[in-house]
């Protein structure tokens, strides 16, 4: 059945949740990992510190979350859409303009919230729509966005950086691009009008949603120490410190397709075993990281990261959202939620154990770990539908 609403091409609807997820998550959430060597070096953080003020963004995303589940967010998925991308692009290129800790934590905490809307409410719209016009293979281009995000801020910190601009500089730019997007956002993406509803539906449940929310949940923790501290590992190693300019552009540029290629092979494997195959391949680019200090084993570590990372949030959420009944929000913000407890976790330990340890080996090994567990709880998963 057709959703009302302003009708738009599915392409168009497709790239407009790319350039959504772009800005809110691939540039909103992971510019920090470019941008904190030369804002450490300038500032003399600690990699405790650094790892707060990461974890402070990752306990917004969670918050944002948990609220997007709740009755206190009603009206126009569009609205909060735009009011997310607005948020995260201000509180990003804020980020620029401050010299405290509390500062920091506060925008970082701030533009969390605003990613988490942005995903939740950009994933539930545009699948939503590419679903009831039949074209959900397009769900590729939406997710990719991360990827283009990623690729596109890591590309305009270096040259930034090179041309001698400082970590400032670094997040006004990247605050800019992301209020860009925004405008084209807004021109292809139209509201979704709601039909009204006289029962409200009964909640569902599903046996096989429960694993799948823990594994989300370890895949968060299991990522995002590499993804937080990949261009500082590089930085402080001599023999690779030359990557420092291009290994974050090679995390996005490999993050691209990998939707594409983990959604196909989730028709070829099926979902559960596709997700469990991108978790392992994830722990092998994770310990690479911290165990393969050269330049192949950083380069590798890189593709495995963004090769898998978007890839696994994909087939989560979309199998999330197969076993949602109606508005899916509820759904994809409980796995969102999920996922943002295990990245609070992660870079805030990460930071403790370097500051103690002097190395991000400890925690990178846990993490690889994490992604294991993660990929035997869906392998095992039993998805039985809600009865």
């Amino acid at each position: 059945m057709p959703i009302p609403g302003r009708p738009v091409h599915p392409r168009a609807l497709a790239i407009g949740g790319l350039l959504a997820m772009a800005s809110a998550v691939g540039v909103g959430r992971f510019v920090y990992t470019p941008i904190l060597p030369p804002m450490s070096a300038a500032l003399g953080m600690s990699k405790s510190a650094a790892g707060f003020v990461a974890s402070a963004n990752f306990l917004g995303y969670l918050v944002g979350a948990l609220l997007v589940a709740t009755p206190f967010v009603p009206g126009s998925r569009r609205t909060w859409l735009l009011v997310a991308l607005a948020t995260s692009a201000l509180t990003t290129g804020a980020m620029g303009l401050v010299s405290t800790m509390p500062a920091f934590v506060l925008l970082r905490f701030v533009g969390g919230v605003a990613s988490a809307f942005g995903l939740v409410f950009a994933s539930a719209l545009v699948l939503d729509r590419l679903a009831a016009a039949r074209r959900s293979e397009l769900s590729a281009v939406h997710f990719a966005g991360v990827g283009v995000g990623i690729a596109t801020s890591a590309v305009v910190v270096s040259a930034l950086a090179a041309w001698g601009f400082s970590w400032r500089a670094l997040w006004l730019a990247s605050g800019g691009v992301s209020l860009a997007a925004l405008a084209i956002v807004a021109a292809l993406v139209p509201d979704l009008v709601e039909p009204p509803r006289t029962t409200a539906p009964k909640p569902s449940r599903s046996r096989g949603l429960a694993p799948l929310v823990v594994a989300y949940g370890l895949f968060g923790f299991g990522y995002v120490i590499t993804a937080t501290f990949l261009v500082s590992i590089v930085r402080g190693a001599p023999n690779v410190r030359t990557l420092e300019p291009v290994v974050w552009v090679v995390v996005g540029m490999t993050a691209v397709p990998s939707v594409a290629v983990w959604t196909w092979a989730a028709r070829r494997l099926g979902d559960a075993r596709a997700f469990a195959l991108a978790c392992v391949l994830e722990a092998v680019g994770v310990i690479a990281s911290v165990v393969w200090i050269a330049p192949a084993g950083i380069l590798l570590a890189a593709s495995l990261l963004g090769g898998t990372f978007m890839g696994l949030t994909a087939l989560g959420l979309i199998q999330g959202r197969q076993q949602s009944h109606g508005d899916p929000r509820r759904t994809l913000a409980m796995m969102t939620a999920a996922f943002g407890a295990g990245q609070i976790i992660g870079p805030a330990c990460a930071g403790l154990l370097y500051d103690v340890t002097g190395s991000f080996v400890g925690s990178s090994l846990a993490a690889g770990v994490a992604l294991v567990a993660a990929a035997l709880l869906v392998a095992g998963r039993r998805p039985a539908h809600a009865a």
